[in-house]
């Protein structure tokens, strides 16, 4: 569970010049911590801080409790020192919420008054813009990163940002403690794909697991029938299996698919990038053509698989799939002018999950530009609004998200045995494929369902790294 830290800063010189003004800002502070709870996150409430004693007592809570991000309330006028001491001790993201606690100042309520003394302390419950800037100049002189939120409490846009750096919390945290494993070897020649391990560790902070395929091979061959019978079932549970599907093909697949479950069980994997030919030998043949199956069923249980062992890609579908939004591997299929869409898919595995009713399980005289035959899936993302994300990775090793909105759209397709999509966007596909390729991406990309841009935005914010947005 996320934890988040919570504190409201004020000047303690003000509590005994108005009287209740610091109990009515500390309910506004217990309006914000409930509704964050809501998003089913831990609170750590360290209180009012109105003195600099108090942030460092507020730091040690917050350390001690090892949040994943603070949110800062101003509730008043605060001077940066109440603030500056708690950032520099604590080494997480800090998300200032600038919050009135109504939309405008009732002006004539309080000019009624009377009492300029009464009036000042009505004031001052709506001072929080009033620090915004200072905390902003402290912040930057000291080099700490923070966010910054405006608006009143109860206003929409305000806890549509609050929840979407939640689920881009969720997803930093996903990734760094996701185990990827990487099976086999690059698809020989396409240099856009080859990834810097180590670089991808170090933005991600997750964890490289390199993969033998002879490890596959040997949990593959103490495979039980019963094992075989229940995949097989699986099979026929999620997938709308062709009667073109020679059963042989179906159990082979199975099999494999069991094997699969196990290695992923067994390294504790949570996204994967294969590929392999097993060129010369009939055992390692076997398994490398009865792969997409239980790829497929892996991706779609959030253990989202790549082919061609495309490692910038998994880790965009792993993106993807932590924000609910699925991540099905993909790559430009052809240009249609005449409806203004693009068609995206991919042989291999799917999300089963962002499917248009059930994916197809077919047979394929061919794996074009692989070996053998086999099955494959066959299947539309479901129509509506869909994100593009593609991990990047330029010439001076820098590491960047690059996004794109869209829909999925209806109209005819290539049944093929593959994923194959429509999509338009709110630019003509020639101003999207030239933008988007000016923007230095391999040529995958992972497809959500939703659009997710500006989460993805906050994702690449609490990462440290760039996001450009074409659309």
């Amino acid at each position: 569970m996320i934890k988040i830290g919570l504190f409201g800063i004020g000047l303690d010189t003000y509590w005994g010049q108005f009287e209740g003004l610091q109990e009515r800002l500390i309910e506004y502070q217990s309006i914000i911590k409930k509704r964050i709870e809501g998003f089913e996150v831990e609170v750590i409430d360290a209180g009012m801080v109105d003195n600099p004693y108090k942030a460092n007592t507020a730091a040690a809570l917050f350390n001690t409790s090892d949040v994943d991000c603070i949110f800062l309330f101003i509730s008043t006028y605060a001077p940066s020192q109440n603030v500056l001491p708690l950032a520099q001790k604590t080494k997480v993201p800090i998300i200032v919420l600038n919050l009135q606690p109504e939309k405008a100042i009732d002006y004539k309520k309080i000019n009624a008054i009377g009492d300029r003394g009464k009036m000042t302390g009505e004031w001052l419950a709506y001072c929080q813009s009033c620090v915004a800037p200072e905390i902003a100049s402290v912040f930057n002189r000291a080099n700490i990163k923070f966010h910054l939120i405006s608006g009143y409490l109860d206003e929409d846009y305000v806890w549509n940002e609050i929840k979407e750096f939640m689920d881009a919390l969720e997803v930093v945290k996903t990734m760094n403690n996701n185990r990827v494993g990487v099976l086999g070897h690059y698809y020989n020649g396409m240099l856009d794909v080859y990834s810097d391990l180590t670089q991808q560790a170090a933005t991600f902070g997750n964890h490289f697991e390199i993969l033998e395929f002879g490890t596959l091979k040997k949990l593959r061959d103490n495979v039980s029938e019963k094992e075989i019978l229940q995949k097989t079932e699986e099979f026929k549970e999620l997938f709308d299996v062709s009667p073109e599907c020679d059963p042989d093909e179906v159990r082979r697949a199975a099999q494999t698919s069991v094997a699969l479950d196990a290695l992923v069980d067994a390294f504790q994997l949570g996204s994967l990038a294969y590929y392999y030919e097993g060129d010369g030998d009939s055992a390692y043949e076997d398994i490398v053509t009865s792969l997409i199956p239980g790829f497929t069923l892996l991706t779609g249980k959030n253990v989202p698989v790549a082919g061609e062992c495309e490692i910038k890609n998994v880790q965009a579908m792993k993106i993807m799939d932590a924000l609910g939004s699925g991540g099905s591997f993909s790559e430009f299929y052809a240009m249609d002018f005449e409806d203004d869409v693009i068609l995206l898919g991919h042989d291999g595995p799917a999300h089963f999950t962002i499917a248009e009713g059930k994916v197809g399980l077919v047979p394929v005289p061919v794996y074009h530009g692989k070996p053998g035959k086999g099955l494959s899936i066959q299947m539309k993302v479901a129509s509506g609004p869909v994100t593009l994300l593609s991990v990047c990775q330029n010439s001076i090793g820098e590491i960047y998200l690059l996004t794109a909105e869209g829909a999925s759209v209806d109209g005819p397709t290539l049944h093929i045995g593959n994923t194959n999509s429509r999509y338009k966007f709110s630019i003509s596909i020639r101003e999207f494929i030239n933008q988007w390729s000016m923007a230095g991406p391999s040529h995958h990309c992972a497809i959500g369902v939703g659009h997710k841009s500006s989460t993805i935005g906050k994702i690449a914010d609490l990462l440290n790294i760039r996001h450009i947005n074409i659309c």
